[in-house]
C-alpha cells in the first residue's frame, strides 16, 4: 500500500529552495536523507507544511558522533553538569553528603552480535564506518562524594517517560507527588532514605517518546532505512478523551501524505461498540504531527476513544532504549575509562547493581530480561537485582516497528497496542491458546546471568494489567510454582495512583501509597542479593488458596453489597490479537488489530466482608482500615466503565446508628475500635505484623503509629 519513493514524490506540492532542502540534509549526515533532499530538489516545489516531514525524520537520523574504533558499548561518557555538594550541602548519617552529575552517554551496538539481533529492525539502521549503529542518551547520578562511605550498589531507576520516580516513591513516607526532575533542595530528598542506605542512583534516557524538556531524560537513536529511505507504513494512534477542550490529536510519528484517502478516522464510546467512521471532509492534518476536527475549533467528544490509522514515516529503532541502558549500567559497574579516556565516575566502585521502575518502567524490566538484556556484550551479568512495580501481566509497545513506548492499556485507555504478549510468566511454559513455549527467564538462564526479582503489583494491576497472568498457567487453570530466583508481591487494595477527591469516577479515589512496603522490599531484596538471605515469601493470591477468581459473579469475589456503590466485575481483557503475518518480527501490519476470539484469563484477588484483598501485603492502612479501599474504580461518564488507573475509597459509617440508618454490612469505625486508642493500637498490630515479616521498616512502623496518634478518628 504504501511506497517510499511514491510517498517522497508526492510531497511536493510548492516551490522549496535547493538551500532550504540542504539546510535540511546537512542535519542528518545520512545518506538516506540526503537522497530523500535529491527526491524532493527533483520534484521542484514542496509546501512548507510538508517540510515538517522532511525535518522530523532528519531528526530521527541526526547523528553527530565521534567515531572510534570500539566494541558495541559506551564509547563516550561526557558531564556537562556537576553539583557538589547538593541537596544544600545535606548531611545523610555516616555517609555523609551526595554530589549530583548530569550529562551525555554516547553508545553503538553491533547490529550483528546474536545479542542486539532481537531488537527489531536492527539490520535497517544506519552503521558507521566501523559497521555499528549509534546512538546518544541522558543520564542523571546521584552519587556520594566520599564514595568510601557509600554501600557499593548502584539503584538504575528505570526512568517512567523521561521522569524520576524512585525519590518520590522511596524517600517519602504518605505521598508520591514531591518527584522532581532536578532534585536540588534538601527537601527533595525527602526523608533521605536512599541516600541514608548509601546508594549511588543512577538514570539514562531510553524511551523514544520521552517529551524533552522538564529535565526529562532523552534518548537519540536513529530510523529504519528501505533501500536508503526512511521505511514508511502503518500506525495507529488511540486518544480517549475525557473534557470537552481536546481540539486536537498528536501523532507520535509525521504523516508520510497528507492523502486522507490513505487514513482513517473512527470513533466510539465503549471499546465494545463497533466503531463509527468520522467522514474524511470532517477532519484534517493540521500538521505532520497533528490532526484536528473540522471546522477547526471542533472539540473531540468527551467520554469517547478515537482510533486514527495512517502511513507514517520514519519508525525509531526503539529497543536501542534497551540496549542502552545495558550498556550504561554495565559501563557505570565494569568500565575505568572511555574509548576518550574520561574516567568512569563510578570506576570500581559499584559491587552490586540493582534496577527500580514502576508502572511504564516498571513494564520496561520484564521483557528487558525476556529479550536478554541483562547479559552485556562481554557475557556478564547487568544487574543482580530487579524491583519492578505495577508492571501487571505484560510489557510494551517496545520492540516494535513504529513503537510507541509510551503507551499503556487498560480497558479503555489504549487497549489495542502489544502490551500483554505471551510469555508473561518467568518460568518456562505453553501458551494454551497459541502453541508457543517461553519463558522470561528463558534466555538469562541458558547465558547463567539471571537475576533476583521481587515482581511487585497494586491491587489495580490485576483488575486491568492482567497481573494474574503472570502467576497462573494462560488459561488460569492453574498455579505456577516461584522460580527460585523470583518472588512475588501484591500490595493489596493500593490503586495504580494514589489520589483524593472523585475526578471522573462514581466514588471517591483512592489515596493510599505503596512507599514504606517498596522501601521494606528494597532492603529485603539487597539482603537477599548481597548476603543471600533468604527473602520474605511470596505474597499475592492464588487458585488453590481460593483467594485468586473471576471478577464474576460478585459473590464468588465477596465484594459486599454497599448502598450506593455498583459492582459490575469489569476487568480488562487480554484477548488474542492478529496484528499481523510478520509480528513476530515485530512489525505490525493489521492496523487496528483484529480479535481472533480466544482470551487470556483475567483473575482477581477475593475480598474480606469489607471489600478488602485478602491476600497480599496488607499495609497499615489496610491492616486497620477506616473505609473501604479497593484497586478499581468505575466512571460517571461514560457510566460504569473503568476508571482507568484508580482505586476507590468507599468510607465506612462513623458509628453504628449511621450504619444501620443506611443499611450498610460494614461495621461502622465505632463499632471496630471502641475509641481512638483501640484505633491507634490497631494500627501499630498491623505495623508490628508486617515489621515482623520484613515487609515494613522499624522506622516506618513508628511513622504510621504516630500519625495515627495524631488523627482524628474517634477524637
Amino acid at each position: 500500500m504504501y511506497n517510499n519513493r511514491t510517498i517522497v514524490g508526492s510531497l511536493a506540492d510548492s516551490r522549496l529552495s535547493a538551500a532550504a532542502i540542504s539546510s535540511v540534509a546537512s542535519m542528518a549526515m545520512s545518506i538516506s536523507l540526503l537522497e530523500l533532499a535529491r527526491e524532493s530538489r527533483k520534484a521542484m516545489t514542496m509546501s512548507k507544511r510538508h517540510l515538517f516531514v522532511l525535518c522530523a525524520v532528519a531528526m530521527g537520523l541526526a547523528f553527530i558522533f565521534p567515531t572510534a574504533v570500539a566494541e558495541a558499548r559506551v564509547t563516550r561518557i561526557s558531564i556537562t553538569r556537576v553539583e557538589s555538594p547538593t541537596f544544600e550541602g545535606r548531611s545523610f548519617g555516616r555517609v555523609g553528603q551526595y554530589e549530583k552529575l548530569v550529562g551525555l552517554v554516547f553508545g553503538e551496538v553491533d547490529p550483528d552480535d546474536p545479542l542486539n539481533a532481537v531488537i527489531t529492525d536492527i539490520g535497517l539502521a544506519p552503521r558507521n564506518p566501523e559497521g555499528k549503529v549509534e546512538y546518544m542518551a541522558d543520564f542523571y547520578i546521584l552519587k556520594p562524594v566520599h564514595m568510601s562511605r557509600g554501600n557499593g550498589r548502584l539503584l538504575y531507576e528505570v526512568n517512567n517517560r523521561g521522569n524520576k520516580l524512585s525519590i518520590g516513591f522511596l524517600n517519602f513516607f504518605g505521598t508520591t507527588t514531591n518527584t522532581n526532575n532536578d532534585p536540588t533542595t534538601s527537601a527533595d530528598a525527602g526523608n533521605g532514605f536512599l541516600m541514608r542506605q548509601g546508594y549511588t542512583i543512577a538514570w539514562s534516557g531510553w524511551d523514544i517518546t520521552a517529551a524533552p524538556g522538564g529535565n526529562r531524560l532523552t534518548i537519540t537513536v536513529p530510523v529504519a532505512l528501505s533501500g536508503g529511505d526512511p521505511i514508511v507504513g502503518p500506525a495507529l494512534e488511540d486518544f480517549t478523551i475525557d473534557g470537552d477542550t481536546t481540539l486536537t490529536g498528536a501523532l507520535t510519528y509525521p504523516a508520510a501524505t497528507f492523502d486522507k484517502s490513505q487514513a482513517a478516522l473512527t470513533v466510539q464510546v465503549y471499546r465494545s461498540d463497533p466503531p463509527t467512521s468520522v467522514p474524511s471532509m470532517d477532519w484534517e492534518y493540521a500538521d505532520v504531527s497533528t490532526i484536528r476536527l473540522l471546522p477547526a475549533g471542533t472539540p473531540f467528544q468527551h467520554g469517547s476513544i478515537y482510533q486514527f490509522v495512517y502511513p507514517a514515516i520514519g519508525p525509531k529503532i526503539s529497543t536501542l532504549g534497551f540496549a542502552a541502558s545495558r550498556d550504561f549500567v554495565s559501563f557505570l559497574r565494569y568500565a575505568s575509562r572511555d574509548d576518550e579516556g574520561n574516567r568512569n565516575p563510578l570506576a570500581r566502585e559499584m559491587r552490586w547493581t540493582f534496577s527500580f521502575g514502576i508502572s511504564q518502567s516498571g513494564r520496561f524490566q520484564r521483557p528487558f530480561l525476556h529479550l536478554g538484556f541483562n547479559e552485556d556484550e562481554e557475557g556478564r551479568r547487568v544487574f543482580d537485582g530487579m524491583l519492578p512495580y505495577i508492571n501487571g501481566g505484560g510489557g510494551g509497545f517496545f520492540n516494535y516497528r513504529f513503537a510507541q513506548p509510551g503507551r499503556t492499556g487498560w480497558h479503555r485507555l489504549s487497549h489495542p497496542y502489544p502490551e500483554q504478549i505471551f510469555p508473561f510468566a518467568y518460568p518456562i511454559i505453553t501458551d494454551s491458546l497459541t502453541g508457543e513455549t517461553d519463558g522470561v527467564l528463558a534466555r538469562c538462564t541458558a547465558s547463567g546471568t539471571c537475576p533476583k526479582v521481587f515482581d511487585t503489583n497494586d491491587a489495580n494491576s490485576y483488575w486491568f494489567k492482567s497481573a494474574s497472568l503472570v502467576i497462573t498457567t494462560p488459561d488460569g487453570g492453574a498455579d505456577l510454582e516461584d522460580p527460585p530466583n523470583v518472588r512475588f508481591f501484591l500490595f493489596s487494595s493500593v490503586p495504580h495512583g494514589p489520589a483524593s477527591g472523585l475526578g471522573l469516577c462514581q466514588q471517591l479515589q483512592n489515596p493510599v501509597v505503596p512507599n514504606a512496603g517498596l522501601r521494606a522490599l528494597l532492603v529485603a531484596l539487597t539482603e537477599w542479593v548481597v548476603r543471600g538471605r533468604e527473602p520474605p515469601a511470596s505474597q499475592v493470591p492464588r487458585l488453590k488458596e481460593g483467594t485468586l477468581v473471576h471478577s464474576l459473579p460478585q459473590s464468588e469475589v465477596g465484594f459486599p453489597d454497599i448502598p450506593g456503590v455498583t459492582y459490575n466485575g469489569v476487568v480488562s481483557i487480554r484477548e488474542l490479537l492478529d496484528y499481523g503475518p510478520d509480528f513476530n518480527q515485530g512489525i505490525i501490519t493489521v492496523v487496528p488489530p483484529v480479535p481472533l476470539g480466544p482470551a487470556y484469563a483475567t483473575l482477581v484477588p477475593t475480598t474480606d466482608a469489607d471489600g478488602i484483598d485478602v491476600a497480599g501485603i496488607h499495609l497499615p492502612e489496610i491492616g486497620a482500615p477506616v473505609a473501604t479501599y479497593t484497586g478499581w474504580n468505575l466512571r460517571v461518564d461514560p457510566p460504569n466503565d473503568d476508571c482507568t488507573a484508580s482505586g476507590s475509597l468507599i468510607p465506612f459509617a462513623a458509628t453504628e446508628a449511621e450504619r444501620l440508618a443506611t443499611g450498610d454490612p460494614r461495621l461502622s469505625i465505632e463499632e471496630r475500635y471502641k475509641n481512638h486508642d483501640g484505633y491507634v493500637r490497631a494500627v501499630s498490630r498491623a505495623a508490628r505484623r508486617l515489621v515482623h515479616q520484613r515487609l515494613l521498616l522499624e522506622e516506618d512502623a513508628v511513622r504510621y503509629v504516630e500519625e495515627a496518634e495524631a488523627s482524628n478518628v474517634l477524637r
